[in-house]
């Protein structure tokens, strides 16, 4: 696939309903981050980590569910407390905005400091671990492979780690998808193939050995039923091709100053169709972020 490529659905041949995308960062916050999924989330991150991780506590993820079209910025896709001591941000990220890398280094900073109030000595500062899954390729790691790990370490001599503290895990999709399972990676090219394609016939054979991997089958084939879900999901896709869509059309003309214009616009096309349909003010406003009297005016 490539990396605009739109994400489409999969079909339910019982429901006969598409399956939501794992990819589709509401939907990953949701099977990944609510309260209900430890056991699913425990194994995808101790894939991602290989490690063993006896807790872990989803209770903190606040932001689920929510109806803004609007890009994160500042808002995590799954924060989980694991081994009652240590924090990981996972973000599922599906538009390249050139910044990666800050972004996930402001994630990791602002969690981390929070965790020291006043009065605490530095000591109490405890391992904070970021994870990207990237459905692109990030330039700066062009000859890496899918998985990279980073810590602080010395470069001139001893290659020393400074701190356990920071730890960052990028995954590139794009690159997980010219490699085959077999040895070290094998579980967790699994996983990530069930986030490509929960349906495919290899990912069916997985569950038949991965419970959890089963268990978020079925959590997504529930979501994928409810019908509110569905129409932030289908919105949240819209507004993802609309926003690549203007960012390639404004970086190759060098109008990068109309961007936010063509947005809003499209925002308001968007209002105006959910109007059309009945849906209350208050829904469209937490939609498409405009203002009750924006959206009296359509």
């Amino acid at each position: 696939m490539q990396e605009n490529q739109i994400i489409k659905p999969t079909k339910d041949k019982k429901s006969k309903k598409s399956i939501l995308s794992p990819k589709l960062d509401v939907v990953f916050q949701i099977l990944f981050g609510e309260v209900g999924s430890e056991e699913i989330t425990k194994d995808l991150l101790s894939t991602i980590l290989d490690e063993e991780i006896n807790e872990i506590d989803l209770n903190q993820n606040i932001v689920l569910r929510r109806r803004s079209l609007k890009d994160k910025m500042g808002v995590v896709d799954v924060l989980a407390k694991i081994n009652n001591n240590e924090y990981c941000n996972i973000e599922m990220q599906i538009i390249d905005y050139k910044n990666s890398e800050k972004r996930t280094l402001y994630y990791w900073s602002k969690k981390y400091t929070e965790e020291i109030q006043k009065g605490n000595d530095y000591k109490d500062l405890k391992r904070t671990i970021c994870v990207l899954i990237a459905d692109f390729e990030i330039k700066d790691l062009e000859g890496l492979g899918f998985h990279s790990k980073w810590k602080i370490i010395e470069v001139n001599e001893r290659k020393k780690v400074l701190t356990d503290d920071f730890e960052l895990h990028i995954i590139e999709l794009p690159k997980m998808r010219k490699r085959k399972a077999n040895g070290k990676d094998e579980k967790l090219l699994e996983w990530l193939s069930f986030l490509e394609n929960p349906e495919s016939n290899e990912v069916i054979s997985y569950m038949e050995k991965n419970e959890n991997m089963k268990k978020a089958k079925e959590k997504l084939n529930t979501l994928s039923a409810n019908d509110e879900l569905r129409i932030l999901a289908e919105l949240r896709e819209k507004a993802i091709r609309d926003e690549k869509s203007l960012k390639e059309g404004y970086y190759n003309d060098g109008k990068l100053d109309g961007l936010k214009q063509g947005l809003e616009q499209k925002n308001k096309e968007i209002a105006k169709k959910l109007k059309e349909k009945g849906l209350s003010n208050d829904f469209i406003i937490e939609i498409t972020n405009l203002t009750k009297e924006e959206i009296e005016k359509l």
